[in-house]
């Protein structure tokens, strides 16, 4: 088997998302079930926003006429309410917060804003500009109009925009279906007993948690064994999912088969390494048309390759239009270094713009509580090597959001 090449962390990044080639299967769904899905459509303005002329607040409707008005109160108007106009000269409408405004009506004044003369009269003074408190047919969104955009995913209010059209069923991409592994004779899950010689599962639990954060559902497939036929048998079953994600098991130690076993069963490598710590031993192929990716064993370096390689390309393979990183920027609290030749992720806290550097950069890819007790992430250069106190970082939150243009976040 040829040896499979590795690359920087700039070119993981971006051969990775070359992997989601095909779109997605669609399928239609109630808006009761549209949150975290992804729309397969544009979603078409079907009825104006606001679809009649109403008034913003409790108060008064009249034709401004620009002077100080002495108004006669000719009607209450309620929301729900359809008035014909009625006006007549010093006449005005008292009208509720959301209640359809009379095509004789151009201005709205609240009630504590003007003088209340008597039971029936009103006066307004010139500070009342014309239009004031007037929501405008249309002015939101106009029939026709694109209200959601393919590709993004709905989120609360992006369902009160579609109920807004009284729409109640979209076209969505299908949930992509992905499988968790872990590998290792050493594992045992975490509801199991492990004795002194043994460790507890950390990646799988990590990483399916990790995806469904960012709104995937992947299924939790047991642990690998450390034998060649078993691990072919595996993954010769597996085939039927969009994404299979196993971690350990892919550096070169003599009883480390994965590789092996995904090769005898179709895999075209990618990549396999990647010049950063932690994380260096990372592949990533293709499966027929299963995306493979096989994370570090390190609970570190698994969650953290998997949170900068695997989100994004989940999120494309979702179909998806939104799947690069955006940065913050920050100010560095402590100085630290690092050794060049390589990407380096630096772990630490954000809070009102400074970055702080967890334990003094202090910590090892194996460890978990690091990553426990941070909240984002700094990613250096090949030949950066010293961060002053004090200098401007970019940084991405661990609770990540994305960008429709791709964003260079090293430093």
């Amino acid at each position: 088997m040829a040896k499979a090449t590795s690359v920087s962390f700039e070119e993981a990044i971006n051969q990775s998302l070359t992997l989601a080639k095909n779109s997605p299967n669609i399928e239609y769904i109630s808006l009761f079930e549209a949150l975290g899905r992804v729309l397969a459509e544009d979603v078409l303005c079907c009825k104006d926003l606001p679809c009649f002329n109403n008034s913003a607040m409790d108060g008064f409707a009249f034709a401004h006429i620009g002077e100080n008005q002495k108004l006669i109160i000719k009607k209450s108007i309620f929301a729900g309410d359809v008035v014909e106009p009625c006006l007549g000269k010093n006449e005005c409408y008292k009208i509720m917060t959301g209640a359809q405004v009379p095509s004789d009506a151009d201005t709205i004044v609240a009630f504590e804003d003007c003088t209340v003369c008597d039971d029936n009269t009103i006066e307004v003074s010139t500070k009342t500009k014309k239009g004031n408190a007037l929501r405008l047919r249309g002015e939101e969104k106009s029939k026709g109009d694109v209200i959601l955009k393919k590709g993004e995913r709905i989120n609360s209010s992006a369902c009160g925009i579609l109920a807004s059209q009284g729409i109640t069923h979209i076209k969505v991409y299908k949930k992509l279906s992905i499988a968790v592994f872990s590998s290792g004779d050493e594992l045992k899950e975490p509801w199991q007993s492990a004795n002194e010689h043994q460790i507890y599962n950390i990646n799988s639990m990590a990483l399916i948690a990790l995806f469904s954060q960012y709104g995937f559902e992947a299924h939790y497939c047991g642990v690998i064994p450390d034998d060649l036929e078993k691990t072919k048998q595996y993954f010769h079953a597996m085939k039927k999912y969009d994404a299979i994600i196993t971690s350990g098991g892919i550096s070169e130690g003599e009883a480390d088969f994965m590789l092996e076993a995904l090769v005898e069963n179709g895999l075209e490598v990618l990549f396999n390494g990647i010049s950063i710590k932690p994380g260096k031993p990372t592949m990533l192929g293709i499966m027929k048309e299963t995306v493979v990716a096989s994370m570090p064993g390190n609970p570190m370096a698994a969650f953290i390759n998997a949170f900068l390689f695997l989100v994004p390309l989940l999120k494309k393979l979702q179909g998806e239009t939104h799947y690069f990183f955006d940065c913050l920027y920050a100010k560095n609290a402590t100085e630290f270094s690092v050794k060049s030749g390589r990407a380096n992720v630096i772990l630490g806290t954000l809070e009102d713009g400074i970055f702080k550097v967890f334990n003094n950069n202090k910590y090892g890819s194996g460890m978990i509580t690091p990553l426990a007790y941070s909240t984002a992430l700094l990613v250096t250069s090949d030949d950066t090597v010293n961060f002053k106190e004090g200098c401007n970082v970019k940084v991405i939150p661990l609770n990540a959001f994305f960008t429709n243009k791709q964003r260079v976040f090293t430093n």
